[in-house]
This record gives structure tokens, C-alpha cells and sequence, in this order.
């Protein structure tokens, strides 16, 4: 396993299969839509921000996606300090590609989601990601509402990312091409009524999750990122498994000072009938092992029969080893980590 992937190349061929499946540290595949084989509303194109401050010790998280029968915005605001969480999202019936995703990662491009509900836009320029919204119903845990604001996200040419593309065993056509990004130094600044929540470029970072991709019908995934200075050098993580084969390469790496560091396989242990109770996460290679005690667990659930979701975010304090590439040991304290373990029918 762990093939890594260090020249360009299309990410499908003629029949709609991966060219190669892999690793790597910058978005290598071109994904083009039209390129793709998969039967009527299969199309998944999503892109998630997520951005904290550690010492304010609030977030947000900002999602516009296109699941071809499905799109949806939302916008969902977290005080850990009161393990709060308020959410407003918003759906639209069949975009099917109409949403302005972009084919590139990185492409310089504006992406908006306007009603009088939910107003979201994206905008890439050299080196930096700007984010702004607003939302007349949010409302934090203090009681103020509606929000309104912008985040600027650095993102040197220098920073390596987690990139992945893998299919599914039971179905090549199926696949997951996935980049995310950690430690981007974050800026700018919001509002909740009255209240303004201030981002430290010096404290606090963001992480983007990238993704395209036609997914088989049923599947469970289990995700963690953390985004941290640690000292002064900017300390990242991405864990993932459970979603599809992972055989030619995991999404494990270890993001420190800019450089992607690479894990074999992770295990989440922790007790799926209570998501509060502490987390636990170790390494096949011996390299990281890591305690997440929860603050607060943004759940949601839908069952339509044919269409069914259960997510659980859970974000907590974790604390642990690991090891880098260079046999260098990185101790954590208390930082504040998110991770994932979703189930979907779709």
C-alpha cells in the first residue's frame, strides 16, 4: 500500500475507471466530469471548510455541495467553551452540476449560495481563500442572532496537502477523489447580533475538504483533522478509513511545518452507542496514539427509506504521541480535535 503519486495524470480513463489510485501531496489527477461513467444522480462534488480558534475557543463550519439529486448550504457555528452548536442549512432539488464547483482544487473561481436564508461565498486568489457569509436565523449561546462575516485562509504554494483517489472493490467505476487541506492561518472576523468573534492569524487555522466522486450506495466513514501550532510550528492531522478500498493507500498523514508526513493504517476505537464517551486512536506502524475526551457531538439523522444519514461530529480535547517521518516525537496537550463517524444510505 501507500502508493504515492508525484506527476500529473488524468483521474479517469475511457471506461471510467481510476488511471491511478493513490496518494499524494499535492492534487495531481484532473477530474473532469464528463469523463465520468456512473448511472442517472450518482455525481458527489462537495466543498467544506472548517476553521477554530483555540484560544477563543469557538468555530465555524461552512459546506456548499452538489449530490446531482441534492445540493446543500449550510452553516453551522460552534462554542466549545458552552459545548454548543447552531446550525442553518438549505437544500436544493436536483443541481446536478449547477452549483459552480469547480474540476480543481485550486482553481481561482467565486462559488455563491444566495437566498434570503443563507447567503455563502467561496473565492480562491493566489495564495489565499476568502469566505463570507450570513444568516438572519443563527444563533449562539448566548441568544444573539444572525451572522454575518468574512475568513481569510492563507494557503502558501509551499503547503502540502492530503490527496486521494481509491474505488470501491465492488464497483471500479466508483470512486473517491479527495483533497484536504490543514493549517491554513486564519484571519478576519464575525458577528452574532451585538457579540464579534475575532480569528488570530497567529493562534488560529482552518482546513478545507475537497471532493469528487461517485460513491456506492451504502457506506460508513470515520474521519478526524486537527489544525494547531504547535509551539510556533504549524502541526496538522488527517485520519480516515471505512470508505472505499483503501488498499492502494490510506488518507493517514501527519501535516508538520508544511510537510506532509505519512501513516499507515488508523484505528478509531470508541463506543458508537454513546459518541461522548472518549476516543481513542492508534497506528498499525506504532506512530500515533491519541485520547479525544468530547466537548459536544453535532448530530443529525434522516430516514427517507430509500435515502438515510447518521452523522455524528464530534469535537473534544485530545492529547497523545506522534512520531514524524524523522523518528522526531510530537507530544499534544489539549487541543482541540474533530472526528467523524458517519453512515449513509445514498
Amino acid at each position: 500500500m501507500q502508493q504515492e503519486i508525484t506527476v500529473p495524470c488524468l483521474l479517469l480513463d475511457q471506461a471510467g475507471h481510476l488511471t491511478k489510485e493513490g496518494w499524494a501531496r499535492h492534487p495531481y489527477w484532473e477530474y473532469r466530469r464528463g469523463d465520468i461513467h456512473a448511472g442517472l444522480l450518482r455525481i458527489k462534488e462537495w466543498d467544506y471548510y472548517m476553521v477554530y480558534s483555540h484560544r477563543g475557543r469557538f468555530g465555524l463550519s461552512v459546506t456548499i455541495s452538489d449530490l446531482d439529486y441534492l445540493g446543500l448550504g449550510a452553516l453551522c457555528f460552534f462554542d466549545f467553551e458552552k459545548a454548543y452548536y447552531h446550525q442553518i442549512d438549505e437544500m436544493k432539488i436536483l443541481p446536478m452540476g449547477k452549483l459552480g464547483l469547480p474540476a480543481d482544487s485550486d482553481t481561482e473561481v467565486v462559488i455563491q449560495w444566495e437566498s434570503k436564508k443563507l447567503s455563502l461565498t467561496y473565492s480562491k486568489s493566489k495564495g489565499q481563500r476568502r469566505i463570507s457569509f450570513s444568516c438572519p436565523e443563527l444563533v449562539d449561546a448566548a441568544g444573539n442572532r444572525g451572522i454575518t462575516g468574512t475568513i481569510l485562509l492563507e494557503q502558501p504554494d509551499s503547503l502540502e496537502s492530503t490527496v486521494i483517489a481509491t474505488s470501491w472493490k465492488e464497483n471500479r467505476r466508483a470512486f473517491y477523489y479527495n483533497r484536504k487541506i490543514n493549517c491554513m492561518r486564519s484571519s478576519g472576523s464575525f458577528t452574532i447580533g451585538r457579540k464579534t468573534y475575532q480569528f488570530d492569524p497567529q493562534a488560529d487555522m482552518g482546513s478545507f475538504d475537497w471532493g469528487r466522486g461517485v460513491w456506492t450506495y451504502k457506506n460508513t466513514w470515520y474521519w478526524a483533522s486537527l489544525s494547531v501550532l504547535h509551539g510556533q510550528t504549524p502541526l496538522g492531522l488527517n485520519l480516515g478509513y471505512g470508505f472505499s478500498d483503501r488498499s492502494p493507500a490510506s488518507e493517514n498523514t501527519i501535516l508538520y511545518d508544511g510537510r506532509i508526513h505519512k501513516l499507515e493504517e488508523v484505528t478509531f476505537h470508541f463506543n458508537p452507542e454513546n459518541h461522548l464517551e472518549p476516543w481513542h486512536f492508534t497506528s498499525s506502524d506504532k506512530r500515533l496514539e491519541l485520547t479525544l475526551h468530547p466537548i459536544l457531538d453535532r448530530q443529525s439523522a434522516f430516514d427517507l427509506k430509500i435515502l438515510k444519514s447518521f452523522q455524528h461530529q464530534v469535537f473534544g480535547s485530545v492529547s497523545g504521541w506522534l512520531i514524524l517521518d524523522t523518528g522526531q516525537k510530537i507530544e499534544l496537550e489539549n487541543e482541540i480535535m474533530m472526528t467523524e463517524h458517519v453512515v449513509n444510505h445514498w
